[in-house]
């Protein structure tokens, strides 16, 4: 039986050591562990190894399955939740166009933001997801959802603009963005921490990078930017024309502003590089632009079925790791993907490489299974807390079943789990020592079935906002 999450201890208190043994242990970074087991003492890892090994401490069997460190999503929208089946059909300028009016007009309410995270948090820890990186346009509502569902994340508030309004300046989205900054430190936590996200170059011009990389630098906030995600992207940005243009044409903006050889070059013109960002997606890169941010020490978020699904392209996962980049694995939001699920997230990942560099060794099981847990960790930097299974690190696990048609017979443990399990609930799901998930059931999540029943009425809202507003779409 898996024992009770443990109450909060008082200072100079101490919980006992709970030993977790599993027919396989991935400590990620180290061998796998044949009937291996993980001692959790206080919310950290305390001993790592055989069942022949382990000290004398109760132990919980956790049957035919695999354990290893809780998954990591490197990139996300929770707070897009409630847009799951909304948005189909729709190019990817069009979805940014009608996801942009459609938020506008039905989230009006912090509580609705709230209520959306939360669900997808849940969602996330069925899937064996422990830490996000999320990106969101209302990041205090995001950064209570992570603090209310106890796992752990970084929340950057996204930036846009400026807004093109004559009564309007730079100023103004700086003072939004300063603002939100300081409503947003009232609430981080060790474990829940913030950065910012100036959102894409067709979203926002040079001017308001350079203000922000300063903020930033100032602030010593981690910075994530969407970057290189589409061909529009690319002709917007190198020769001032395409949809993109047309867009900033039609809200009084110059798109000579962001004109620049590629959107990478743009961002390091506009020193935003200099602060080593979280790149996400970064699928339209050549040679000379992965060079460039190797040389900038820049980390990527890769999201596989996003790009798939509007047409990007397969990434460049060959020119990723040969110029050394640190890669993680990221959904995206469930308004463009779908799911929140990490581990079949790189089972595409692994496809579409294969498939791209026509090679079945481009990315390999045992590779996928370290994106989407240490080198993740990694990308995001969380990785002095989370993504290996090793003493000191804090307890962050996921075991997955492996008694399923997909894992029999077992040949490779790496293989079975992003080829034959990756799509399946978690059975178990642990942050910081606290069991989340447990055999199909939340044990922590007290207003699940009133947040899912909100994401409904508000899903249901968007579809019918968008047959009214947009009947084109």
């Amino acid at each position: 039986m898996i024992p009770s999450s443990p109450a909060p201890l008082e200072p100079g208190e101490s919980s006992p050591p709970v030993t977790y043994r599993a027919s396989w242990v991935l400590p990620v970074g180290a061998r796998p562990i044949d009937n291996g087991c993980v001692t959790v003492r206080d919310g950290r890892i305390t001993f790592v190894g055989s069942r022949h090994d382990l000290p004398h401490t109760p132990v919980v069997d956790l049957g035919d399955a695999v354990l290893l460190p809780g998954l990591v999503n490197a990139h996300s929208h929770l707070e897009l939740t409630a847009f799951r089946h909304a948005l189909e059909g729709l190019g990817f300028h069009d979805w940014i166009r009608t996801l942009t009016r459609l938020r506008n007009a039905v989230f009006t309410r912090s509580g609705d933001v709230r209520a959306c995270a939360r669900a997808g948090i849940a969602e996330g820890l069925a899937k064996g997801i422990t830490s996000y990186a999320d990106t969101a346009s209302m990041g205090p509502s995001v950064l209570e959802a992570l603090r209310d569902m106890q796992v752990r994340g970084i929340v950057y508030q996204e930036s846009f603009g400026p807004d093109p309004d004559p009564f309007t300046t730079l100023e103004p989205a700086m003072r939004k963005l300063r603002q939100q900054v300081q409503e947003l430190r009232g609430r981080a936590t060790a474990m829940q921490r913030i950065g910012v996200s100036p959102h894409a170059p067709y979203s926002v011009n040079r001017a308001l990078y350079k203000a922000i990389g300063l903020f930033a630098n100032n602030e010593k906030l981690p910075v994530a930017v969407h970057l290189a995600e589409s061909a529009d992207e690319v002709r917007f940005v190198s020769e001032g024309e395409g949809r993109f243009a047309d867009m900033w044409r039609e809200r009084r903006l110059d798109p000579a502003d962001n004109r620049a050889y590629s959107p990478v070059r743009l961002l390091e013109e506009a020193w935003i590089l200099r602060l080593k960002p979280l790149v996400i997606h970064a699928v339209q890169v050549g040679d000379d632009d992965v060079q460039v941010l190797k040389r900038h020490g820049c980390t990527i978020a890769h999201c596989p079925a996003s790009n798939a699904r509007f047409g990007h392209g397969a990434a460049p996962y060959r020119l990723w790791t040969e110029g050394q980049l640190t890669i993680g694995i990221g959904t995206d939001s469930v308004a463009s993907n779908n799911r929140m699920d990490v581990l079949d997230e790189a089972r595409l990942a692994v496809l579409m490489a294969c498939a791209r560099e026509r090679s079945p060794s481009a990315l390999t099981a045992h590779r996928a299974v370290e994106l989407c847990t240490m080198r993740g960790a990694q990308a995001i930097g969380v990785h002095d807390q989370a993504g290996t299974i090793a003493p000191g690190l804090a307890a962050d696990l996921a075991c997955f079943p492996l008694d399923g048609w997909g894992a029999t017979p077992l040949r490779d443990v790496h293989d079975a789990l992003v080829h034959g399990v990756a799509g399946r609930d978690a059975r178990m799901t642990m942050v910081a020592g606290r069991v989340l998930w447990l055999e199909g059931r939340h044990r922590e999540a007290p207003r699940l079935e009133e947040d899912i029943a909100r994401v409904v009425r508000l899903g249901q809202r968007l579809v019918e906002e968008r047959a009214t507003r947009t009947p084109a779409a």
